[in-house]
C-alpha cells in the first residue's frame, strides 16, 4: 500500500484514543483511556516558517540542498522526484549524501538512465549522490544508480556504503525488462564501483523497506512493507568466511552460487512457548519476546511471494514494517501502524522495536496510540516511518501518517516532541540522517521532493513537560 493510499486508509478506519509511551514508562496504550500524550519541551515550540516550508524550533534553520525539478544534476537533468531514504558519509570537503528516489510510475522527473549505471532501462527509480560542504551547502549532485524501481529506504553498512532497497515485487513485463524487489549497494565515493549494477539476490526478492547491518558479524536485518498477508522481519546470515568490506557483497553476489549465498530467515516471536502471530499483539512498552528464525524456502520468489511461503503459525507478521537502524548493539525497526481491518490483532499508530542479537529477543520500545484527529497539530503523532538514532539521545522518526506531517523526536526518557513540521503540504518526511559530527540533520519531504540541511543549537533535548 502506498503512502497516499495509507493516508486514505487511516482516515477511513482510525478509532479513538491516542498516546505515546516508551519502554520504562508506567503508562501503556489501553484504547481511549490512553488519551493523554506524554510530550516534552524538546528543543522548544515549532516556529511557523515565513516561507511556508519547514517549521523548526527557535534558533534552528534550514537550507534546501536539493529540490526535484529545480536543482540540476551534473549530467544536466533535473533532480529526480520522490526523495526517500538517505545515508550520509563524511568526506574531506564535508559529506556525500546517497539519496533514494522512490519512483515507480509516471513521476515527471525520473532518474536518468545513464550508460553503465542502469540496471533496467524500463525502470525510473534509483539513487543520486549529493556532495555538500561542511555547512551542508550543495556542491554537486549526480546519478549513482539508475533503472531500479521504487527505491524506498535502505541502510548504511559498517564499511560506509549505502544499501538501497526496492519496495516492490514487480516482475519483468511491460516496460520492465527485469525482475525487481532487490537490494543494491551504492558507493558514495567510488563512481567506478557503481558501474554495471548488481542486485544482491541473496538478500531476497520482496517489498524491501530498510536494512540494518551488524558491524561484528556482517549479518543483515531487513524489513518488509507488504500486506495480504502482512510483511515479515528477515535476517540474512553470511556464509562462513565472509568478511564485509567495500565490494564484498558484489563479489559474493557474482560468485558461483551467489544468488543463494548465506541463509535467509524470517522471524518468529514467542512469549514463553506461546507463538506471537503479529507484532500488534504487544501494547505495553517493555514487552519482550524471544526470537526464533525460520528458513525461507525460495528467497527469489520464483512463483510465490516470500511472505506467502510461510504459514501464519510459523512466523510473526506486522503491517507496514518500515525504518531500520543499527545502534546500541542491535537493530531498531519500525512498524508504522496496524488496523484490525488489515489483519492485525490490535490497532496502533506506530511501534519502535529493538532486536538484541545477544539475547535473541525483541523489545517494544515505543508505541503510538491511534490518532483520533491527525489534522489537528496538538502533539498527536502517527505513522512513524524512517528512523535514525540521535547523537544527542533518543531517536528521530519521520512521520508518514495522516494529516499534519512532522519530524518527531523521542527523548531518551521516552517523551515525544516535534522537531519539524511540514508547512508546504501533507507529504511525508523521509530519510533523517545526521552528519558525522552531529551538527547537521539531513532530511527530506518526499513530494514534491526536497532535501534539507537543518542546523541549530543541538544538544540533549529537554525532557521537561511541554
Amino acid at each position: 500500500m502506498s503512502s497516499l493510499s495509507r493516508r486514505g486508509f487511516l482516515g477511513a478506519t482510525a478509532a479513538g484514543g491516542l498516546g505515546i509511551v516508551f519502554a520504562g514508562s508506567i503508562e501503556a496504550i489501553a484504547g481511549p483511556a490512553a488519551a493523554a500524550t506524554r510530550s516534552s519541551f524538546g528543543y522548544g515550540p515549532l516556529v511557523p516558517d515565513p516561507a511556508g516550508i519547514l517549521a523548526l524550533p527557535k534558533g534552528f534553520s534550514y537550507k534546501i540542498v536539493a529540490q526535484a525539478g529545480v536543482t540540476v544534476l551534473e549530467s544536466g537533468q533535473p533532480t529526480p522526484d520522490d526523495t526517500d531514504g538517505t545515508g550520509t558519509f563524511a568526506s574531506p570537503t564535508g559529506a556525500t549524501l546517497v539519496n533514494n528516489h522512490e519512483i515507480g510510475g509516471s513521476e515527471p522527473f525520473g532518474v536518468p538512465p545513464l550508460p553503465g549505471l542502469t540496471y533496467d532501462p524500463g525502470a525510473r527509480g534509483g539513487t543520486t549522490n549529493i556532495d555538500v560542504d561542511a555547512d551542508g551547502t550543495r556542491i554537486r549532485e549526480y546519478v549513482s544508480l539508475a533503472g531500479t524501481h521504487n527505491n524506498c529506504a535502505g541502510g548504511i553498512t559498517p564499511w560506509d556504503t549505502w544499501l538501497t532497497c526496492e519496495e516492490t515485487e514487480a516482475r519483468a513485463g511491460g516496460r520492465l525488462q527485469k525482475n525487481h524487489g532487490y537490494v543494491f549497494e551504492v558507493d558514495p565515493f567510488d563512481r567506478q564501483a557503481n558501474q554495471n549494477p548488481v542486485p544482491l539476490k541473496f538478500l531476497g526478492r520482496y517489498a524491501h523497506e530498510a536494512v540494518a547491518v551488524d558491524p561484528q558479524t556482517f549479518t543483515i536485518y531487513e524489513t518488509e512493507d507488504a500486506s495480504g498477508p502482512n510483511g515479515l522481519y528477515y535476517r540474512w546470515t553470511p556464509p562462513a568466511g565472509f568478511t564485509g568490506g567495500r565490494g564484498s557483497l558484489r563479489t559474493l553476489a557474482t560468485s558461483p552460487g551467489g544468488d543463494t549465498a548465506g541463509t535467509l530467515h524470517a522471524m518468529a516471536a514467542y512469549l514463553g512457548s506461546k507463538h506471537i502471530p503479529d507484532l500488534s499483539m504487544a501494547t505495553q512498552p517493555g514487552t519482550r519476546y524471544k526470537v526464533r528464525w525460520v528458513d525461507v524456502p525460495d528467497r527469489d520468489a520464483a512463483t510465490t511471494s516470500v511472505r506467502k511461503q510461510l504459514a501464519d503459525d510459523q512466523v510473526t507478521r506486522s503491517r507496514k514494517l518500515e525504518g531500520a537502524w543499527w545502534a546500541d548493539g542491535g537493530a531498531y525497526f519500525v512498524a508504522s501502524y496496524a488496523r484490525e481491518a488489515d489483519g492485525s490483532v490490535n490497532e496502533h499508530d506506530g511501534q519502535v522495536w529493538f532486536y538484541d542479537p545477544a539475547t535473541e529477543s525483541i523489545t517494544l520500545k515505543t508505541i503510538f496510540g491511534v490518532n483520533p484527529d491527525p489534522d489537528v497539530d496538538a502533539d498527536n503523532y502517527d505513522g512513524p516511518d524512517n528512523i535514525t538514532v540521535s547523537p544527542y539521545g533518543g531517536v528521530i522518526l519521520a512521520e508518514d501518517g495522516d494529516g499534519v506531517s512532522h519530524l518527531v523526536g523521542i527523548t531518551a526518557q521516552g517523551k515525544a516532541y516535534g522537531l519539524a513540521r511540514n508547512e508546504l503540504n501533507d507529504s511525508e518526511f523521509a530519510g533523517p540522517t545526521f552528519s558525522a559530527d552531529g551538527k547537521i540533520l539531513y532530511v527530506g519531504i518526499q513530494s514534491p521532493g526536497h532535501v534539507f540541511a537543518i542546523t541549530g543549537p543541538w544538544g540533549r533535548p529537554s525532557n521537561a513537560d511541554s
